[in-house]
């Protein structure tokens, strides 16, 4: 199934990144939500600038949109460099990598989306970068190859990914910082939505705040989406976002009280009515859905374990009782 047009997609997309570049925060003290990462950074990167030196490389593990890019962007302009970034699966060859790094500036921020989807021949080349600065060049090619040591000036490497343990040893160790992006409470998601509707001049009452919040599934990304469709609605009907105006905007695109969509419910509808509430193997959910596995573990499931409607077992997938409730179907050992 084509999940490109999910309200509820955590991958950015086109619009998304018009939206996220002018509601970004662009300090640690404007970042909301990650309490404890941001004070830790806080700490790392004025003592970095206390010994004239560039902050230690960073890996950032979250599911999509918690903010991993926007910590990068902090980063770099905390530390007073350019922003640079690509992802993972960009760098198919090591001279796309020494491209990049040959066009540093000392100090530069270089960040890679999806580190973990590298090529493993570039993710080689990368070691001694991050260690050394240098980054070895082969010339020519059987008995006269020889290897040049490129120097690289000094800069800070963040690596984001949503699957840390497809990283490798080697790669991870290399991180002098690693942090994990937690989902966001619906307080943190109140103070979003209020301040990217302070930006996008909207008008916003709290009841209706805590009524997109609350279905934003714990993502920054998703509340300021639905916050700019539910604006569309309010606009419409007059202008304010009320509660009312809220609510009837986010059910007109399908997200229900607890911040699933069609594709959500389907997923707990199908190993309900189809494997008896599990467990179920993600291959096999994934025929029975005609959904790709990687985006099942991926996209659907973070939240839904998060939430408590389903479990993930040594066996597979298996519906909680939370989930049957929220579906509003009887667990089989409560209809006999």
């Amino acid at each position: 199934m084509d999940n490109i047009d999910r309200v509820l997609e955590t991958v950015s997309i086109t619009e998304d990144e018009r939206i996220e570049n002018s509601l970004r925060p662009k300090t640690l003290d404007d970042f909301i939500g990650q309490d404890k990462l941001k004070d830790n950074l806080k700490v790392f990167i004025e003592a970095a600038q206390k010994r004239k030196e560039t902050l230690d490389h960073c890996l950032f593990y979250a599911p999509p949109g918690l903010g991993k890019t926007t910590l990068s962007h902090i980063i770099a302009r905390e530390m007073g460099g350019n922003f640079r970034m690509t992802s993972g699966p960009v760098l198919k060859k090591v001279g796309d990598l020494a491209a990049i790094l040959t066009n540093l500036s000392e100090g530069d921020v270089f960040f890679i989306d999806e580190i973990h989807r590298m090529n493993h021949l570039v993710e080689e080349s990368l070691y001694s970068v991050m260690e050394d600065f240098e980054l070895d060049i082969i010339i020519g090619q059987g008995p006269s190859a020889k290897t040049i040591k490129l120097p690289i000036p000094h800069f800070t490497l963040v690596g984001a990914t949503t699957r840390s343990g497809l990283l490798s040893s080697p790669l991870r160790d290399r991180f002098g910082i690693v942090e994990h992006l937690d989902f966001y409470t619906d307080v943190e998601l109140v103070r979003i939505v209020k301040r990217s509707a302070l930006i996008m001049e909207a008008e916003i009452d709290d009841d209706a705040a805590e009524e997109i919040a609350k279905r934003s599934r714990g993502t920054p990304r998703i509340v300021n989406r639905l916050l700019k469709r539910v604006r569309d609605f309010a606009q419409i009907a007059g202008g304010k976002i009320t509660k009312e105006i809220a609510k009837k905007a986010l059910n007109a695109l399908n997200v229900d009280s607890a911040g699933l969509d069609k594709m959500d419910r389907l997923l707990l509808t199908v190993i309900i009515e189809k494997f008896g509430g599990g467990p179920v193997g993600v291959d096999t959910l994934s025929v029975a859905m005609s959904e790709e596995s990687d985006t099942i573990t991926d996209v659907y499931e973070p939240y839904l374990i998060q939430s408590g409607f389903i479990a993930r077992t040594s066996r597979g997938r298996v519906v909680t009782e939370a989930g049957y409730k929220h579906i509003g179907i009887k667990p089989q050992n409560q209809l006999l």
